[in-house]
Protein backbone atom coordinates (compact mmCIF):
# COMPACT_ATOMS: atom_id res chain seq x y z
CA UNK A 1 0.00 0.00 0.00
CA UNK A 2 1.44 3.38 -0.98
CA UNK A 3 1.53 6.37 1.38
CA UNK A 4 -1.46 8.13 -0.18
CA UNK A 5 -3.71 5.05 0.06
CA UNK A 6 -2.61 4.40 3.64
CA UNK A 7 -3.36 7.93 4.86
CA UNK A 8 -6.61 8.26 2.93
CA UNK A 9 -7.75 5.10 4.75
CA UNK A 10 -6.65 6.44 8.14
CA UNK A 11 -8.45 9.76 7.72
CA UNK A 12 -11.53 8.17 6.21
CA UNK A 13 -11.96 5.82 9.16
CA UNK A 14 -10.95 7.94 12.15
CA UNK A 15 -12.34 11.15 13.56
CA UNK A 16 -9.90 14.10 13.70
CA UNK A 17 -9.55 13.77 17.48
CA UNK A 18 -9.19 9.97 17.38
CA UNK A 19 -5.60 9.86 16.13
CA UNK A 20 -2.68 9.78 18.55
CA UNK A 21 -1.07 13.01 17.36
CA UNK A 22 -4.21 15.12 17.80
CA UNK A 23 -3.99 18.19 20.00
CA UNK A 24 -6.64 20.94 20.34
CA UNK A 25 -3.89 23.54 19.85
CA UNK A 26 -0.27 23.05 18.84
CA UNK A 27 1.13 25.58 21.28
CA UNK A 28 4.81 24.72 20.76
CA UNK A 29 4.46 24.95 16.99
CA UNK A 30 2.54 28.22 17.24
CA UNK A 31 5.18 29.78 19.49
CA UNK A 32 7.99 28.79 17.13
CA UNK A 33 6.10 29.98 14.04
CA UNK A 34 5.42 33.35 15.68
CA UNK A 35 9.14 33.71 16.41
CA UNK A 36 10.09 32.75 12.86
CA UNK A 37 7.43 34.59 10.87
CA UNK A 38 8.31 38.14 11.82
CA UNK A 39 5.03 39.56 10.54
CA UNK A 40 1.55 38.45 9.57
CA UNK A 41 2.29 38.49 5.84
CA UNK A 42 5.06 35.87 6.13
CA UNK A 43 4.59 32.88 3.83
CA UNK A 44 4.05 29.75 5.94
CA UNK A 45 3.70 26.14 4.79
CA UNK A 46 2.38 23.45 7.13
CA UNK A 47 3.58 20.11 5.75
CA UNK A 48 1.35 17.21 6.72
CA UNK A 49 -1.24 19.64 8.05
CA UNK A 50 -4.02 17.11 7.49
CA UNK A 51 -6.82 17.69 9.96
CA UNK A 52 -4.61 19.66 12.37
CA UNK A 53 -6.02 22.78 14.01
CA UNK A 54 -2.80 24.69 13.37
CA UNK A 55 -4.25 26.42 10.31
CA UNK A 56 -7.30 27.53 12.36
CA UNK A 57 -5.06 29.11 14.98
CA UNK A 58 -2.79 30.77 12.42
CA UNK A 59 -5.80 32.34 10.71
CA UNK A 60 -7.19 33.43 14.08
CA UNK A 61 -3.89 35.17 14.80
CA UNK A 62 -4.05 37.08 11.56
CA UNK A 63 -1.58 35.27 9.31
CA UNK A 64 -2.39 36.01 5.70
CA UNK A 65 -0.22 33.71 3.59
CA UNK A 66 -0.72 30.09 4.65
CA UNK A 67 -0.26 26.88 2.66
CA UNK A 68 -1.36 23.47 3.96
CA UNK A 69 0.09 20.40 2.25
CA UNK A 70 -1.00 16.86 2.96
CA UNK A 71 -0.92 13.60 1.05
CA UNK A 72 -4.57 12.98 2.00
CA UNK A 73 -7.29 14.78 0.08
CA UNK A 74 -9.78 13.41 2.62
CA UNK A 75 -7.97 15.19 5.46
CA UNK A 76 -7.81 18.43 3.52
CA UNK A 77 -11.53 18.34 2.76
CA UNK A 78 -12.34 17.78 6.45
CA UNK A 79 -10.28 20.81 7.42
CA UNK A 80 -11.72 22.98 4.66
CA UNK A 81 -15.24 22.10 5.78
CA UNK A 82 -14.35 22.94 9.38
CA UNK A 83 -12.94 26.33 8.37
CA UNK A 84 -15.91 27.23 6.20
CA UNK A 85 -15.43 30.45 4.23
CA UNK A 86 -12.04 30.99 5.88
CA UNK A 87 -10.72 28.04 3.86
CA UNK A 88 -10.61 30.34 0.84
CA UNK A 89 -7.78 32.24 2.54
CA UNK A 90 -5.53 29.15 2.47
CA UNK A 91 -3.57 27.53 -0.36
CA UNK A 92 -4.24 23.77 -0.28
CA UNK A 93 -1.91 21.16 -1.80
CA UNK A 94 -2.88 17.47 -1.82
CA UNK A 95 0.45 15.81 -2.63
CA UNK A 96 3.19 13.65 -1.17
CA UNK A 97 5.79 16.14 0.05
CA UNK A 98 8.61 14.13 -1.54
CA UNK A 99 6.95 14.52 -4.96
CA UNK A 100 5.19 17.88 -4.82
CA UNK A 101 6.23 20.74 -7.09
CA UNK A 102 6.92 23.74 -4.88
CA UNK A 103 8.05 27.13 -6.11
CA UNK A 104 11.63 28.13 -5.41
CA UNK A 105 12.22 30.39 -2.40
CA UNK A 106 8.47 30.79 -1.86
CA UNK A 107 8.22 30.24 1.91
CA UNK A 108 9.50 32.12 4.93
CA UNK A 109 8.55 29.38 7.39
CA UNK A 110 8.38 25.61 6.90
CA UNK A 111 6.53 23.66 9.60
CA UNK A 112 6.27 19.89 9.89
CA UNK A 113 4.92 18.08 12.92
CA UNK A 114 5.07 14.30 12.50
CA UNK A 115 5.77 13.75 8.79
CA UNK A 116 9.56 13.39 8.60
CA UNK A 117 9.74 10.48 11.04
CA UNK A 118 7.61 8.38 8.65
CA UNK A 119 10.23 8.65 5.89
CA UNK A 120 11.98 5.32 6.31
CA UNK A 121 13.87 5.21 3.01
CA UNK A 122 16.93 7.39 2.55
CA UNK A 123 15.66 8.37 -0.89
CA UNK A 124 12.53 9.82 0.71
CA UNK A 125 14.53 11.82 3.22
CA UNK A 126 16.87 13.16 0.56
CA UNK A 127 13.87 14.21 -1.56
CA UNK A 128 12.25 15.90 1.45
CA UNK A 129 15.39 17.88 2.33
CA UNK A 130 15.75 18.89 -1.31
CA UNK A 131 12.21 20.27 -1.19
CA UNK A 132 13.00 22.31 1.91
CA UNK A 133 16.24 23.64 0.45
CA UNK A 134 14.43 24.70 -2.72
CA UNK A 135 11.18 26.06 -1.29
CA UNK A 136 12.39 28.03 1.75
CA UNK A 137 14.08 31.33 1.02
CA UNK A 138 17.56 32.09 2.40
CA UNK A 139 17.08 33.54 5.87
CA UNK A 140 13.85 31.60 6.32
CA UNK A 141 13.13 29.15 9.12
CA UNK A 142 12.43 25.42 9.26
CA UNK A 143 10.52 23.84 12.14
CA UNK A 144 10.50 20.03 12.10
CA UNK A 145 9.05 17.87 14.86
CA UNK A 146 9.50 14.10 15.04
CA UNK A 147 9.23 11.48 17.72
CA UNK A 148 12.12 11.87 20.13
CA UNK A 149 14.53 9.18 21.40
CA UNK A 150 11.92 7.91 23.86
CA UNK A 151 8.98 8.25 21.48
CA UNK A 152 7.01 5.42 19.85
CA UNK A 153 8.62 3.13 17.28
CA UNK A 154 5.35 2.77 15.33
CA UNK A 155 2.44 5.07 14.57
CA UNK A 156 -0.76 4.38 12.61
CA UNK A 157 0.55 0.95 11.72
CA UNK A 158 3.80 2.28 10.23
CA UNK A 159 7.38 2.07 11.45
CA UNK A 160 8.89 5.44 12.35
CA UNK A 161 12.42 6.73 12.93
CA UNK A 162 13.09 8.39 16.27
CA UNK A 163 15.55 11.28 16.39
CA UNK A 164 17.53 13.36 18.81
CA UNK A 165 18.53 16.90 17.83
CA UNK A 166 21.93 15.88 16.47
CA UNK A 167 20.67 13.03 14.31
CA UNK A 168 17.74 15.05 12.95
CA UNK A 169 19.90 18.05 12.13
CA UNK A 170 22.38 15.73 10.41
CA UNK A 171 19.66 14.76 7.93
CA UNK A 172 19.45 18.36 6.75
CA UNK A 173 23.09 19.42 6.65
CA UNK A 174 25.12 22.52 7.39
CA UNK A 175 23.05 24.88 5.25
CA UNK A 176 20.41 24.59 7.97
CA UNK A 177 21.74 26.19 11.14
CA UNK A 178 20.23 24.68 14.25
CA UNK A 179 19.00 27.58 16.37
CA UNK A 180 17.54 25.45 19.13
CA UNK A 181 15.85 22.15 19.91
CA UNK A 182 13.41 21.03 22.58
CA UNK A 183 11.45 17.99 23.65
CA UNK A 184 7.77 17.85 24.47
CA UNK A 185 5.56 15.22 26.05
CA UNK A 186 2.38 15.08 24.02
CA UNK A 187 -0.67 13.66 25.75
CA UNK A 188 -2.69 11.64 23.27
CA UNK A 189 -6.50 11.50 23.20
CA UNK A 190 -6.16 8.01 24.73
CA UNK A 191 -4.38 9.24 27.87
CA UNK A 192 -0.90 8.03 26.92
CA UNK A 193 2.13 10.24 26.29
CA UNK A 194 4.48 10.53 23.32
CA UNK A 195 7.84 12.27 23.30
CA UNK A 196 8.25 14.75 20.44
CA UNK A 197 11.46 16.49 19.42
CA UNK A 198 11.36 19.97 17.87
CA UNK A 199 14.23 21.36 15.83
CA UNK A 200 14.18 25.04 14.87
CA UNK A 201 16.62 25.90 12.08
CA UNK A 202 17.53 28.91 9.98
CA UNK A 203 18.34 28.55 6.31
CA UNK A 204 21.72 30.10 5.54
Amino acid sequence: MDAKTHWETVYRNKAPDAVSWYSPHLETSLALIERAAGNKSASIIDVGGGESTLVDDLLARGYENITVLDVSQVAIEVTKKRLGLAADQVDWIARDITQAELKRSSYDVWHDRAVFHFLGAIEQRVAYVRQVATAVRPGGYVIVSTFGPEGPTKCSGLEVIRYDAESLHAQFGMRFRLVESSKELHRTPFGTTQQFLYCYCKVE
